[in-house]
């Protein structure tokens, strides 16, 4: 665990699939973890299991991994978001919104990005299939709730133009995308991208939640909130904070 995190992540017996636990007296909330595809996306299945909805954040790719750790813990799949439309993100997008027939929601200005995915992961070397249609906007506030899952929507720009973070407030989680990592950020250098814009989402937005809080990032582990104000190289040199 990382400094300050009061919850575990597990790996279940046979290392399909790592998840961390949040368990309280009103409700049971599964966070399921997958790192998948050739850049090791995190893929989010946030489960309650007293009455089986599901959302899943990011699709990232390998949609059968995905189908398979669903329908082996009996949930149904209610929503799909997406924290923004870099490809590496939505490769399983289309994939799992037919086989769940849930409707997939990101920010409006990713739309162009994943109906684009195709050839911008052609850029970098790597195939994507054809890309998910979506189905609704999300924008700073917005709530998705199914069962006792409850997502706020922040609006998180800078690594790209219509990123969003979604905050889990009743278990003190946010899903940060690629806004936020274990000791780093995320790149800038893409088209959209921009560093003080990041740096403002994250001080504006990230930092406010709390100490306690347990970031689920894009890519890598999971922190806290107070690990990466304390020590995350990235924020500590910004020097555009207020």
């Amino acid at each position: 665990m990382m400094p300050g995190q009061d919850i575990e992540v597990w790996y279940n017996a046979d290392g399909f699939a790592q998840f961390v636990d949040f368990c309280g007296e009103a409700m049971s909330i599964k966070v399921y973890m997958l790192p998948l595809g050739p850049l090791q996306t995190n893929c989010f299945v946030i489960g309650d299991m007293a009455s089986s909805d599901a959302i899943i954040i990011d699709p990232s790719d390998q949609a059968d991994q995905i189908m398979e750790l669903v329908e082996r813990e009996g949930l149904t799949v209610r929503y799909i978001l997406a924290t923004h439309a870099h490809f590496d993100h939505v490769m399983a997008a289309k994939a799992v919104r037919e086989a769940t027939g849930a409707p997939l929601w990101l920010h409006q200005d990713e739309i162009e990005q994943l109906r684009h995915m195709k050839s911008i992961a052609a850029r970098f070397g790597l195939t994507a299939p054809a890309p998910a249609e979506h189905d609704d906007t999300l924008a700073e506030g917005d709530v998705i709730e199914v069962g006792a899952i409850r997502l706020e929507t922040l609006y998180t720009p800078g690594h790209s133009p219509g990123h969003v973070s979604f905050a889990l407030r009743s278990e003190q989680v946010v899903f940060s995308g690629d806004c936020l990592f274990l000791g780093s950020t995320g790149r800038t250098d893409l088209p959209g991208g921009d560093y003080d814009t990041l740096m403002r989402s994250i001080f504006d937005k990230l930092l406010p939640l709390g100490d306690d809080y347990t970031v689920c990032p894009g890519h890598g582990p999971t922190t806290t909130i107070g690990h990466e104000r304390a020590t995350n190289p990235v924020l500590l040199g910004w020097g555009g904070q207020l």
